[in-house]
C-alpha cells in the first residue's frame, strides 16, 4: 500500500513539474510574441517530459545496451509508426553531423570551415536532441499520445504513462507547446533581446545622456522608428553605442562602400585633429558618410565611460542628399583634404586623408554609389591601366607667361577641385538658374571665398579676367546681371510661400485650439490656483499648520490647506486626522464636539451593521454544515448524486465569477415588490444623518447577483454553533425602524421576524454567501507580504467588508475593493473609521467597477488627452497595433494606482488626488496616467512598443515608480491644459 503511494505521488509530481514547464514556455509565447529555440525554458521543458517517458518503462523497450534511452525507445516506436520513424531519422543525420564536426576539430582545426553549418546547440541541449527535436517538428504529442495509446508494450503497470488519467493528460499538455513557432533567428544585438522594463530604464538613461536640448522646457522631437534603425546624425544619439559601433560595418541594412582610418578632423578650433574611421554607407533609399573618432572604434576610453564619452559629440553622421558640394585639396605632402559643402552653405570640418590616393577611392566609391540616379561635376576620369582618375581641366595662366610647360611638371602639382553633387532627372527650379555652373572656391586658408562659374567660355580659356584667380582653382567666368532677375523672383516666391504657410499654420492651430477646449476644458478647474502664493505650498501640510487650524479653524482657509496638500503631500504624522476630513468623513470648520458626534453615530452605526451581517453569517454556516453533511449521507448511501453535483458546479461557477450577471427582469420586479412591501427587509445601512448610508448614484435592482436563486458553495467550516446561529438569528431580522414602539411585544416582534425570514431570508442568505466566499478569498491574498496584515488585522479588513457589502447588497463585492480599503485600514487603524471613509471614498471608486460606466469615459479622456498632448505617441499607439483603447490603464483607475506604487507612494498620491479635485481637476488620475506615460515615453519610442510590450513593460515597473516625479510631471500636465484653455 506504501509503495503504492509512493508511486502515485511520484506521478503527480512529474505531472506538476511538466504543467510548470508548459506554463512557462506559453507565457513567453504570449509576452515576446515568439520562444527561441535556446531558451532556458525549453532544455527544461524537455527534461521533464523526458523523465515522464522514461517513468517505468521497460528494459527491453529501452535496449539492454543502450546508453540512449529515449533514443532506443523513439527507434522502436518507429517501426509501427511513420512521424517518430521520420523523426529518428532527421535525429540520426544530426547525431552524425555533431559527431563529424567533434572528430574534425579534434583533428585539424583549419578544416573546420568545410563542415556544414550546424546549429549552436549547447550540451543540455544535445542530452535532450530527441525531445528538442520532436517539440520542433511538431510530433510530440504525437508520439507520447500514441505512447499512451500502447503503453502496455512499453511500459510497467506502475508507469506514468500507464495510468488512465496521467497518462492522457501529459499527451494533452504536449499539443499546446508543439503547435509554437520557435525560431533561431538572431538580430545583431541578440544579447540584448527582449530586455527587461529595468534594462530599458537603463539604456535609456545612458542615452538621454547624448541628447542636447535648446531649450530645458521643450521636448526633442523625436522619430517614430524601427528597432536598431540607422540614420542622420540626429538619430544617432537613439541607438545605443554598441548599436552605432556595428552599424559602422557591413550589416543586412547598409552596404559598406568606403572605410578608411585615421582620418583626421579638427572638431573645435581649440582642439587639435582627432584620428577617426571614416566610411561611407548605402541604404535603398540614402548614402551616408559617418566619422568616428578612434577612442570610440578601438574602446580606449572605458567601459564605464564609454557611453558618456565627450568623443560621441565628435562622431559625424552626414546625409549626402543635403550635400551639394565636395571641395576637394590636394597636397604635396599629404593626402588630400575635402570639405563638404550642404544646400544652407554650410561648410563641415574638412576631413584630412594620409599618404595613398585616399581622396581619391573616395570620390570613387562616391561616384559608383550615386548611380544611376546622381552623379558627380564634372566626372571622374577613366584612364587605362590606373582606373578613375581626377578630371584634366585647362589652367589659367599668369598674363605674357608661355603655355608651355611640361606635362610632367603638370602632373607633379597639386591640384585643387570642386565637385557637385547633381541629380540630372531630378533638376529643381532653383538649379536652374544657377547654370552653367556656379561654384564658391574656397581657399587653403578657409577664411576666404571667392564665386567662381564653370562655363564654356573659362573653358576656352578666352577670358583674362581670370588670370589673377588662385593658382591652385578651376575658376570659369560668367556676367552677374543675367542672375538678377531670376533671383528677386525667386526670393520674392520664397517670401509669399513662407506667409502663406505661417498663415495657414496660424489658421489650423486657432482651429485646433478650439477643438482642444471643447474636448478638455470639462477635465480641469478653470482657476489656475498657484504653488507660491500666498506662500510656498512645496512642504505641504504640516504637523505646525494642521495643529494651528485645529486650535482656530478661522487662521486657514479650507481651500488653502487643500492647495498644501496638492502641491507638497501631507506630513506622514498627521495623515490619520487629516485623511478623514479629505474623505468627507468630517467637514472642513467642524468643532470637536462636533466631531465627536460623527465618530459616536458612526461607531453606533458600524456595531449595528457588525451583529446582522454576523447573524446572517451565522445562519450560512449552519447551513453549509448541514448541505454537507447531507452530501456526505447521500454519498454513503450510494443515492444518485447528479442533481447535487449539478446545484454544486453551479453554485461554484457562480462564486468564482469576478463580476456579478444581472438576473431576470421578472425576477428582479418580484424581489423589488416584496423589499417595499416588507418593512422587516434586512436594513441597508441608512442613518438618520445619512453618514454611513449607501450611495444614491448606484445601481440597485439591474445589478443584483444570479445568486439570489442558488445555493453557496458547501464548506467545512465549525467554528459557528448552531446555538450561535440561533441566538443571531432574530438580528438580521430586527428592524431598524426608529419610529417603532419601544413597548412593543417580544411576542409580536418574533411572529414577524420569523415571517420576514420564511419568505426573505433563503434569497437574501444565498446573495450574501454569493458575497461571503469572494470577501474571504481576497481577504486571505491582499497585500499579505506587507507589515501591517497581520492575522488580526486582517480580520479587520474582512468585517470593515463585509460591514460595507451588507449595506450594498444590491452592488455586492467585486474583486479589488479590499485593495482600495488596505491603505485606510493601515492610516486610520480604527474599524468604525476606515468603514465610514471607505464608504466615502467608494462613492468615486464605485463607478469604475463593471457595474458602473466610468471607466469607459476614463478611457476615451485619455485618449484625448495623449492625442492632443502627444500626438507622436499617440501616432506610435495607432501604427502599433492601434492600442489607443488604453487597457493597459485599467488597473491603474480600478485602483487609483495602488498596484503600482509602493504604500508610501500610494498615500501621496491618494491624497494628492483627493485634494486635486478641489484646486485643480476632478479628473486628477488621467493626469496620472499620463504622467506616467509620459516619464517613460522616449523608452517607448525608441523601442517601438505595440500593447503587448507596454503590459509587460508596466507590469514590470510596478512598484518602481519615482513618484515625486510622476506628481510633479501630472502637474505640469494640468497646467498645460489649463493654460491651453485659457489661451495663455
Amino acid at each position: 500500500m506504501a509503495s503504492g503511494l509512493a508511486e502515485a505521488e511520484t506521478r503527480q509530481r512529474l505531472l506538476r513539474t511538466v504543467k510548470k514547464e508548459v506554463k512557462q514556455i506559453m507565457e513567453e509565447a504570449v509576452t515576446r510574441k515568439f520562444v527561441h529555440e535556446d531558451s532556458s525554458h525549453i532544455i527544461s521543458f524537455c527534461a521533464a517530459v523526458e523523465a515522464c517517458v522514461l517513468h517505468g518503462l521497460r528494459r527491453r523497450a529501452a535496449g539492454f545496451l543502450r546508453s540512449n534511452k529515449i533514443a532506443a525507445l523513439f527507434m522502436k516506436v518507429g517501426k509501427s509508426f511513420p512521424p517518430a520513424e521520420e523523426l529518428s531519422r532527421k535525429v540520426q543525420d544530426l547525431e552524425q553531423l555533431i559527431e563529424s564536426a567533434r572528430n574534425q576539430i579534434q583533428g585539424l582545426q583549419e578544416n573546420v570551415r568545410k563542415l556544414p553549418k550546424l546549429p549552436n546547440l549547447s550540451p543540455l541541449a544535445i542530452k535532450h536532441l530527441w525531445i528538442r527535436t520532436a517539440l520542433f517538428e511538431k510530433v510530440l504529442d504525437k508520439i507520447v499520445h500514441y505512447l499512451v495509446e500502447n503503453s502496455s508494450k512499453y511500459y510497467e503497470k506502475e508507469a506514468l504513462l500507464m495510468d488512465p488519467v496521467d497518462g492522457p493528460i501529459l499527451a494533452s499538455l504536449l499539443v499546446g507547446p508543439c503547435a509554437l513557432e520557435y525560431t533561431k533567428m538572431k538580430t545583431s544585438d541578440h544579447f540584448w533581446t527582449d530586455p527587461s522594463a529595468d534594462e530599458l530604464v537603463q539604456r535609456h538613461r545612458i542615452h538621454s545622456s547624448h541628447l542636447r536640448q535648446d531649450s530645458p522646457t521643450k521636448r526633442p522631437a523625436l522619430c517614430i522608428q524601427k528597432r536598431h534603425s540607422s540614420g542622420s546624425m540626429d538619430d544617432r544619439p537613439s541607438l545605443s553605442a554598441r548599436d552605432y559601433v556595428e552599424s559602422l560595418h557591413q550589416n543586412s541594412r547598409a552596404t559598406l562602400l568606403y572605410g578608411k582610418n585615421n582620418v583626421l578632423v579638427q572638431p573645435r578650433d581649440d582642439m587639435e585633429a582627432v584620428p577617426g574611421y571614416l566610411s561611407l554607407h548605402q541604404t535603398a533609399d540614402v548614402m551616408t558618410l559617418k566619422w568616428t573618432p578612434n577612442q570610440l572604434m578601438n574602446g580606449s576610453v572605458g567601459d564605464l565611460d564609454y557611453e558618456k564619452s565627450v568623443y560621441w559629440d565628435y562622431a559625424m553622421t552626414i546625409r549626402l542628399e543635403e550635400i551639394v558640394y565636395l571641395h576637394c585639396h590636394q597636397q604635396v605632402d599629404s593626402g588630400g583634404t575635402v570639405v563638404l559643402v550642404s544646400q544652407d552653405g554650410i561648410q563641415r570640418p574638412p576631413f584630412r586623408f594620409p599618404k595613398g590616393g585616399h581622396l581619391l577611392q573616395l570620390l570613387s566609391c562616391l561616384e559608383n554609389g550615386l548611380l544611376p540616379h546622381g552623379q558627380l561635376d564634372p566626372p571622374l576620369w577613366s584612364q587605362r591601366g590606373k582606373g578613375k582618375v581626377f578630371p584634366k581641366l585647362r589652367k589659367r595662366s599668369p598674363q605674357g607667361s608661355s603655355e608651355s610647360t611640361s606635362s610632367d611638371k603638370e602632373d607633379d602639382e597639386a591640384t585643387d577641385y570642386v565637385f557637385r553633387i547633381i541629380y540630372p532627372g531630378m533638376q529643381s527650379e532653383l538649379g536652374s538658374c544657377w547654370e552653367p555652373g556656379w561654384v564658391l572656391n574656397v581657399s587653403p586658408l578657409w577664411g576666404t571665398s571667392t564665386l567662381a562659374c564653370r562655363g564654356p567660355a573659362c573653358a576656352r580659356g578666352t577670358d583674362a579676367s581670370c588670370a589673377h584667380s588662385p593658382p591652385l582653382c578651376v575658376q570659369l567666368h560668367c556676367h552677374l546681371p543675367a542672375l538678377v532677375a531670376p533671383l528677386k523672383l525667386l526670393c520674392d516666391n520664397m517670401k509669399y510661400q513662407i506667409l502663406s504657410r505661417a498663415f495657414y499654420g496660424w489658421l489650423a492651430y486657432c482651429r485646433h485650439l478650439s477643438t482642444v477646449r471643447t474636448h478638455l476644458s470639462a477635465l480641469v478647474n478653470h482657476m489656475i490656483v498657484s504653488p507660491d502664493l500666498p506662500c510656498d505650498a512645496g512642504q505641504g501640510l504640516t504637523a505646525r499648520i494642521w495643529e494651528q487650524y485645529l486650535q482656530d479653524s478661522t487662521s486657514y482657509e479650507e481651500q488653502e490647506l487643500l492647495r498644501l496638500i496638492y502641491y507638497g503631500g501631507i506630513q506622514p504624522e498627521i495623515r490619520k486626522a487629516v485623511w478623514p476630513f479629505l474623505l468627507g468623513h468630517y467637514q472642513f470648520g467642524m468643532t470637536e464636539t462636533e466631531r465627536k458626534e460623527v465618530d459616536e453615530q458612526i461607531h453606533a452605526c458600524y456595531a449595528q451593521t457588525m451583529s446582522e451581517w454576523l447573524g446572517c453569517e451565522a445562519i450560512v454556516r449552519q447551513r453549509e454544515r448541514e448541505s454537507h453533511a447531507a452530501a456526505l449521507a447521500k454519498c454513503s448511501s450510494g443515492a444518485s448524486l447528479d442533481s447535487h453535483l449539478h446545484r454544486m458546479m453551479h453554485r461554484d461557477s457562480t462564486i468564482s465569477n469576478e463580476v456579478f450577471e444581472s438576473v431576470d427582469e421578472a425576477e428582479q420586479v418580484e424581489a423589488e415588490g416584496r423589499l417595499e412591501e416588507k418593512p422587516t427587509k434586512i436594513p441597508n445601512g441608512n442613518l438618520v444623518n445619512g453618514t454611513c448610508s449607501p450611495d444614491s448614484g448606484h445601481p440597485s435592482s439591474h445589478n443584483f447577483s444570479s445568486g439570489l436563486s442558488e445555493h453557496s458553495e458547501p464548506s467545512l467550516s465549525t467554528e459557528d454553533s448552531v446555538m450561535d446561529a440561533q441566538r443571531a438569528a432574530p438580528l438580521v431580522l430586527r428592524p431598524r425602524d426608529s419610529s417603532m414602539d419601544d413597548g412593543q411585544s417580544s411576542e409580536a416582534t418574533t411572529s414577524r421576524d420569523e415571517a420576514t425570514r420564511e419568505e426573505l431570508a433563503p434569497e437574501l442568505l444565498d446573495l450574501y454567501t454569493v458575497n461571503l466566499h469572494r470577501i474571504e478569498k481576497d481577504v486571505q491574498r491582499c497585500d499579505r507580504n506587507y507589515w501591517y496584515f497581520t492575522p488580526a488585522n486582517l480580520e479587520k479588513l474582512r468585517n470593515i467588508m463585509c460591514s460595507y457589502i451588507w449595506q450594498h447588497i444590491e452592488v455586492g463585492y467585486v474583486q479589488g475593493m479590499c485593495d482600495l480599503l488596505a491603505p485606510l485600514l493601515v492610516i486610520l487603524d480604527d474599524e468604525a473609521l476606515a468603514f465610514s471613509c471607505f464608504t466615502e471614498l467608494m462613492k468615486r471608486m464605485n463607478q469604475n467597477f463593471p457595474h458602473g460606466g466610468a471607466m469607459d469615459t476614463h478611457f476615451a479622456n485619455m485618449r484625448s488627452l495623449i492625442q492632443i498632448l502627444d500626438s507622436e505617441l499617440f501616432e506610435l499607439m495607432h501604427q502599433n497595433g492601434d492600442y489607443t483603447h488604453f487597457y493597459f490603464c485599467y488597473r491603474w483607475f480600478l485602483l487609483d494606482f495602488k498596484r503600482e506604487l509602493i504604500y508610501d507612494d500610494v498615500f501621496s498620491v491618494w491624497e494628492t488626488i483627493w485634494a486635486a479635485k478641489h484646486v485643480s481637476s476632478a479628473h486628477y488620475v488621467l493626469f496620472i496616467a499620463l504622467a506616467l506615460v509620459e516619464v517613460y515615453r522616449d523608452i517607448i519610442l525608441e523601442n517601438n512598443m505595440d500593447f503587448t510590450d507596454i503590459i509587460k513593460f508596466f507590469n514590470e515597473m510596478a512598484e518602481r515608480h519615482n513618484t515625486k516625479q510622476v506628481l510633479k510631471l501630472a502637474r505640469d500636465l494640468v497646467y498645460k491644459v489649463q493654460t491651453l484653455i485659457e489661451n495663455k
